[in-house]
């Protein structure tokens, strides 16, 4: 049964007691990054991860029956721009140190470390934690990245995005689901990717989204174009330009099979969900204009009635 209780993200309130004899903690809070990097966007970005994931753990820490397993969210976005290689978690190089960046990659990497150490820190000794740096998790549901990608290429709009070349890590929200309890019944403690095992360079990537769609025309968009969208959209191109190549070395050696894992599989299934919902809001629409109608007629007929 699911029970719901109020916390603030901050402190250890009434909530902790929900976690004293839990068998699984999975945090997976912090302020969504779809904004412009301003100072208040930047606080709140950086104190809703950090702050949660101390909270957790303190409640963790103190439990007298504490979980067994503690999942704390992460992102795959810690690691470098990279091109020449995947980062795995043995290998993997991490970002911050790569000349030429914007700042606001820069800030990226550092709440992802930042985050990330919040939990290293928290002592929990009798709980296994595990760090789930995640890729770009694709799902039908309306206005995640899925959608705003999709919502594109349904413009004519889904071309290449700057160069081109840069790498898109991803993973299907099933193959996320699954990945997820796989990690609660297996040993894993650290670090662990949660994407696909086959990341590809963005015009690819595009190019495959249009192909699963059924459309061949898709207006590149230049560098300039994005940053310039970006802040009419009050959001940031990092989602978009950066090169983000990671390989999941540890699921893969531990005998975990992937659902969906290359990108034209998962695009077509994907568009195919939301052909089948968009057909369903479709027809939910027209049975509520017809009831209107009928309704309308029933009161236009009894107003005229003696």
């Amino acid at each position: 049964p699911w029970k719901m209780v109020r916390w603030d993200g901050e402190t250890v309130g009434d909530w902790k007691k929900e976690i004293d004899g839990a068998d699984v903690v999975i945090n997976l809070a912090g302020r969504s990054v779809n904004c412009r990097y301003h100072a208040a966007n930047r606080k709140a970005i950086v104190d809703s991860r950090v702050k949660s994931t101390r909270a957790v753990g303190e409640a963790i820490a103190k439990a007298k029956r504490p979980p067994r397993v503690w999942l704390q969210a992460s992102t795959a976005t810690i690691y470098a721009d990279r091109y020449d290689a995947a980062n795995d978690e043995r290998t993997g190089i991490l970002g911050g140190a790569e000349p030429g960046v914007p700042d606001t990659w820069r800030f990226s990497i550092d709440v992802a470390k930042a985050w990330e150490q919040a939990a290293e820190e928290a002592d929990t000794p009798q709980t296994r934690k595990v760090l789930l740096r995640s890729a770009m998790t694709m799902s039908p549901d309306r206005d995640g990245i899925f959608d705003t990608l999709l919502g594109l290429v349904r413009r004519g709009l889904g071309g290449t995005c700057g160069s081109g070349r840069q790498y898109v890590s991803w993973i299907h929200e099933r193959d996320f689901f699954r990945a997820v309890d796989w990690l609660i019944e297996h040993d894993m403690a650290g670090p662990v990717n949660l994407c696909s095992p086959h990341p590809l360079p963005n015009a690819e990537f595009m190019r495959e989204l249009r192909r699963a769609w059924g459309t061949r025309i898709g207006l590149p968009a230049s560098r300039w174009m994005l940053e310039a969208g970006a802040i009419f959209l009050r959001t940031e191109t990092e989602l978009i330009l950066k090169s983000r190549r990671v390989a999941p070395r540890r699921l893969l050696e531990a005998g975990f099979q992937f659902e969906f894992p290359t990108w034209p599989e998962a695009a077509k299934e994907l568009c195919e969900r939301c052909r089948q919902a968009s057909a369903l809001r479709k027809l939910a629409g027209d049975s509520e204009a017809a009831l209107t109608q009928s309704t309308s007629h029933r009161e236009a007929y009894a107003s005229r009635s003696p």
